[in-house]
């Protein structure tokens, strides 16, 4: 008996609706979006719950289907030039208690068409701080070093991961030995997951086993914000 949360049908759907992003096909299969979809997720949260609290009482699992840890499946499509009304993936971040929107530390996972993978870190995070998050690591290297080379990161296949400036910002040493970190916009690890991990009885405890080695990079960044975890 496979007691996963997750099973195949759910890349099946996401793959399907990556060739039919329009609103005619996916009202036609919403309970299959509903039942594969968005309540194996909402389940995973659920259940993420307790082992999210024995690593941090300051990150939350929130199970409600609106305004919770999951992603909306509906793209905002104002602002941008792909108009395609769906998101070809499901998401869900489990934020800081403070945090006010999705540009806060916190563990994501993501499950697509496009793959899968697992990260813990900021994403996008606001100007005042970005700046926070960069003075810590320029005044603390030593620290960010043992970050970088915890026995966790490798356990788990964890790199950094997303955008970064061409140039140092103003006010860095070029010369600083994390330089090419301090130019980061995103300050994240990540680690990509086959269909086959997440669909396993096993992937709720090697989720938890990545959000544990990756709560250094969480303790970092909290302490740059000011927050506690």
């Amino acid at each position: 008996m496979n007691d996963s949360h997750f099973s195949p049908r759910l890349f099946r759907f996401l793959d399907e609706l990556e060739r039919n992003n329009n609103k005619a096909w996916f009202e036609k299969n919403k309970a299959r979006y509903i039942e594969e979809v968005r309540d194996p997720l909402l389940g995973f949260i659920s259940d993420f719950g307790p082992r999210l609290r024995r690593l941090s009482r300051y990150i939350t699992a929130d199970p409600r289907p609106v305004g919770g840890s999951m992603f909306r499946i509906y793209r905002d499509t104002r602002f941008s030039k792909d108009k395609s009304p769906y998101k070809t993936n499901a998401g869900a971040q489990f934020r800081h208690a403070r945090a006010k929107d999705v540009h806060s530390p916190g563990y994501y996972l993501h499950l697509g068409s496009d793959g899968a993978f697992a990260a813990a870190g900021i994403w996008h995070p606001d100007a005042a701080s970005l700046l926070d998050i960069r003075e810590a690591i320029a005044s603390g290297p030593a620290r960010w070093r043992r970050l970088l080379t915890a026995p966790g990161m490798k356990k788990s296949r964890l790199q950094l991961g997303g955008a970064a400036l061409k140039r140092p910002p103003r006010g860095i040493d070029p010369e600083h030995p994390f330089v090419e970190d301090l130019k980061r916009t995103d300050f994240y690890v990540w680690t990509k997951l086959s269909r086959k991990e997440v669909c396993s009885a096993k992937f709720i405890d090697k989720y938890a086993g990545i959000c544990r080695d990756g709560l250094p990079l969480m303790k970092f960044l909290a302490k740059a914000l000011d927050l506690k975890i």
